[in-house]
């Protein structure tokens, strides 16, 4: 049954990671459930001030993630249009692969530019705004990805620790 729950805690930290990026999955508490399957398994002991601790820093995470985009936006001259923009970017870059990893960076960009345009603003408005979505955006995906990697060595240093309660059979 470890093993089952090792599995599925793993799955959860590789889903938090992508989810850093993709604006429908929660990444940083999809990678606390993997810390808390993990926890649940029969080898390694309960750590409740641990996984409280890691939850509460990945609600605020997750909650950052909706106001940073907000403030540079707001910061910039932007509109919600220009959010939106920058939400229907991400998901361009995501699914339509074109410019590579580089689509990551520049379509976010564009939908929010054009998001503002749609909003009326004139070109040197829709681009500051947008330049203020975006680094807003950024910043909210690189604290969740952080978030993300920073559970995921948790969980593999904790693997490692427990390693043989996890896997008797390897020290036999």
């Amino acid at each position: 049954m470890d093993i089952a729950l090792l599995v599925l805690g793993i799955i959860l930290m590789l889903t938090g990671i992508i989810g850093s990026f993709l604006p429908v999955l929660p990444g940083p508490p999809i990678s606390w459930l993997g810390l808390l399957v993990l926890y649940l398994t029969k080898a390694i002991p309960n750590d409740w001030v641990f996984l409280s601790v890691t939850l509460v820093i990945a609600l605020v995470v997750f909650a950052l993630d909706y106001i940073i985009p907000a403030i540079g936006t707001k910061k910039f001259g932007g509109t919600k249009a220009g959010m939106i923009g920058t939400t229907i970017g991400l998901l361009v870059a995501i699914f339509f692969p074109v410019l590579g990893i580089f689509g990551i960076v520049v379509w976010p960009f564009v939908g929010a530019f054009v998001g503002e345009l749609l909003n009326k603003a004139d070109q040197k408005t829709a681009f500051k705004a947008a330049f203020g979505s975006f680094i807003g955006f950024l910043t909210g995906t690189f604290l969740k990805f952080m978030l993300s990697i920073i559970y995921i060595g948790l969980f593999i240093s904790t693997v490692w620790e427990y390693s043989e309660a996890l896997f008797p059979f390897f020290y036999s």
